[in-house]
């Protein structure tokens, strides 16, 4: 049987990983008697833990809201993937400065055996670049803004902003995580359109916007699941460089090469398509174009011309002789 201090912990963490508790349960995983438990509820209760009980053949113990939040219990494998996440979380720019003092905070209350298998794991493991990586820093997201826009999207508060130096006032939905980039899935109330929104390109006003009622969308610009909406729609709208090109092959073929998220296709004639595309840096569009392995014209921007002109140079002295 565990010491009382013991015991306790190990029935908060019981309370913790379930909504509810029979006293017979509860005696049966901590080796007691109910009255046992019963006088241990008690002592919760009196260091302020908020144990509630429904009386009766279906009574249960539960945790309450609010009151003294009790110590977090996690078990070896809990703690273990919690620390790796929150080693991973360091190298995302916007809550790596968090993430990292948290998983301080974290190892500083490991058990050894703990902190020593999360050193092998560190020691042993090695990220590889993402393959659609940019030349351009990754840029900073201030935690601030998106704690305020998820409490927008909980309240159903609308958003006040300038977007890239223009005012807009939209009604948010949903955070999107993707390639490093935070976005905001967002409805413009004045015609009924949804868009991805960068967060880092967004500049909040005080106070917020109207309150809106909330809508469920079912279909959002043709695509119903909002990951691929936002992939769609940032190869289309969310780049700091876009390009419009000429392709001379049949939108199939197009299509069958690239990646959603490289950009749209629309067909010309039976040999000719449109491809719009972009990326954080002319080196980054250069470089997806040249995967492509179809032939092509620059529709636009004239100042990616200009850089494969450059290429063009560089590629032939390369194999001069």
């Amino acid at each position: 049987m565990l010491e009382t201090s013991a015991r306790l912990l190990a029935l908060l963490g019981l309370l913790q990983a379930s909504a509810g508790w029979t006293g017979a349960d509860l005696a049966t995983r901590l080796d007691v008697s109910e009255r046992t438990v019963r006088n241990d509820m008690t002592k919760l209760r009196e260091l302020g833990y908020p144990v509630e009980s429904v009386r009766g053949p279906g009574g249960r113990y539960r945790l309450g809201a609010g009151g003294k939040l009790p110590p977090l219990l996690l078990d070896d494998e809990e703690a273990l993937a919690v620390a790796v996440g929150l080693r991973a979380a360091t190298g995302i720019t916007g809550v790596a400065e968090t993430s990292a003092r948290a998983l301080g905070k974290l190892e500083q209350v490991l058990p050894d055996h703990l902190r020593r298998k999360l050193a092998a794991v560190v020691d042993a493991m090695d990220a590889g670049p993402v393959n659609t990586d940019s030349n351009v820093p990754d840029p900073d997201v201030d935690s601030g803004t998106l704690q305020a826009l998820a409490t927008a999207i909980r309240d159903h508060i609308g958003v006040r902003a300038d977007y890239r130096d223009e005012p807009i006032e939209v009604e948010p939905y949903r955070l999107i995580a993707w390639q490093r980039r935070w976005y905001l899935v967002a409805r413009d109330p004045r015609d009924d359109t949804w868009q991805p929104l960068r967060v880092d390109w967004l500049r909040l006003k005080v106070p917020g916007g109207r309150p809106f009622k909330a809508s469920e969308p079912t279909l959002i610009n043709g695509q119903s699941d909002l990951t691929e909406f936002v992939v769609r729609e940032v190869a289309r709208t969310g780049w700091a460089i876009h390009a419009r090109l000429i392709i001379a092959a049949s939108a199939e073929e197009v299509i069958s090469r690239i990646n959603p998220a490289v950009g749209t296709v629309e067909p010309i004639a039976a040999d000719r398509s449109v491809l719009v595309t972009g990326g954080d840096s002319l080196e980054v569009v250069a470089v997806w174009i040249g995967m492509l392995g179809l032939d092509f014209t620059v529709e636009s921007p004239p100042e990616l011309r200009d850089h494969l002109e450059i290429l063009a140079k560089r590629y032939a002295a390369a194999v001069s002789t």
